[in-house]
């Protein structure tokens, strides 16, 4: 867990004083390197992370990944897409200060509460995009209710194709020290420990990730708490907060990667609660049983008392995301 000592130092240093620096609004891009500019639909923003190319050397990891709630990151099961929604109706357009008056004030920041971990590389999109997606959404959820498949699935689809897939890992979300590590390095791809050539002519350079097998990595998104930088912060995912302030002090060792991609045998197929892999190496549960008949004068009633000890073997509190 070497950056998790670093992390432990920052917050140190906040103590001291550091804290009241204003954080960098962005990564500075590579040096020399313009910043590209915005995507303007879901479509070109979907094409800037098409990750296709990786499936013909990697075809079992990204038939792992398809089953993966990666793979549908801002749609889910429907819910999570459904979620997006209720955060307008029933946040934003209900926020004073928010300056959403009409779904078409909604800007990238306004959703950033849910894309910072559910489609990140919303920041690198204009705000036509954050309104296509709610767009996408109205259009699906009207579909379904009158029964039109053919656009049920083609507005699903649309919203699919915007997820969190390789070049997030392997690139945009690679490096987390950046002033220590450097940026992301465009055409680059990053692992765990190989470096140089890489046979993929749209990414031809393989760099090693100092982040990559560690649980910080998987802390960006599944993460400590309230996003603090955000304007209207959000109590959401806390699982890297309960992992590092929980279970290593309590001793505990195993990174998410050795938990969720090796030990469950699921490799990028990364499951939680609703896996039953998961679920059994999350939990010991030990049940007791006693059934008698009650006697209230002349009445007989079937009673039971039941014993229930559950056990959390997870890295972190659980249910938790």
């Amino acid at each position: 867990m070497t950056r998790t000592s670093l992390g432990l130092g920052l917050a140190a240093a906040a103590l001291l004083g550091l804290a009241a620096l204003p954080p960098p609004a962005a990564a500075a891009p590579p040096k020399g390197a313009p910043a590209p500019a915005k995507a303007r639909t879901i479509a070109e923003l979907a094409t800037r992370y098409d990750s296709s190319s990786c499936i013909e050397c990697h075809q079992e990891t990204h038939d792992q990944w398809l089953r993966s709630a990666h793979a549908r990151s801002i749609f889910g099961t429907g819910r999570t897409a459904s979620t997006f929604k209720t955060a307008v109706v029933n946040g934003l357009l209900k926020w004073e200060h928010s300056g959403v008056k009409t779904q078409k004030d909604v800007r990238v920041e306004h959703l950033q509460g849910c894309t910072k971990c559910h489609l990140p590389q919303l920041a690198e999109a204009s705000d036509a995009v954050a309104q296509e997606i709610l767009k996408t959404i109205d259009t699906w959820q009207a579909a379904a209710e009158e029964g039109d498949d053919d656009a049920t699935e083609k507005a699903a689809a649309s919203l699919k194709s915007l997820n969190i897939n390789c070049l997030v890992c392997h690139n945009r979300n690679a490096i987390i020290h950046k002033w220590t590590d450097g940026a992301p390095q465009p055409k680059t791809v990053y692992g765990g420990s190989s470096e140089g050539e890489h046979p993929d002519p749209k990414f031809p350079h393989v760099a090693k990730s100092p982040v990559m097998g560690e649980s910080i990595f998987c802390g960006q998104c599944h993460g400590l708490g309230p996003n603090f930088e955000l304007h209207n912060p959000t109590q959401c995912a806390t699982a890297y907060g309960s992992y590092l302030f929980a279970y290593v002090p309590d001793g505990g060792d195993k990174t998410c990667q050795q938990c969720h991609m090796r030990e469950s045998g699921l490799g990028h197929d990364m499951q939680s609660f609703r896996s039953e892999v998961m679920a059994k190496k999350a939990l010991d549960m030990h049940v007791e049983a006693r059934a008698y008949v009650w006697r209230d004068n002349q009445t007989f009633r079937p009673v039971a008392t039941v014993k229930v000890e559950l056990r959390n073997n997870a890295g972190h509190g659980i249910p938790d995301g």
